[in-house]
């Protein structure tokens, strides 16, 4: 992708889905072919850090402590630089 704001998930697959039609016509250019492979390695790499980021907030919001009470912490909306404050320690809740 020729911009350098990195897509958003759906942007990203979206893309993802162009390149692979585009390829599977074989009749592209090897050039072609290899600029547009390296473009979905990137989004796909952009597209797993996303899911991973995902899986993470979940396992987050559906931990229990040792004590068996929920474990919440606020959500952030940030995109999770590393820049970022450390998230605010975690509140136990008593499960229902």
């Amino acid at each position: 992708m020729t911009t350098a704001k990195q897509p958003d998930f759906e942007g990203a697959m979206r893309r993802l889905g162009e390149i692979v039609e585009h390829l599977e016509q074989r009749q592209l250019p090897l050039e072609e072919s290899l600029r547009l492979f390296e473009e979905g390695i990137k989004l796909a790499r952009v597209t797993q850090s996303s899911l991973d980021a995902a899986e993470k907030r979940l396992d987050e919001l559906l931990s229990v402590g040792p004590d068996g009470a929920l474990v919440t912490r606020p959500i952030s909306t940030t995109s999770g630089d590393e820049d970022d404050e450390p998230p605010a320690p975690p509140r136990a809740r008593r499960a229902r």
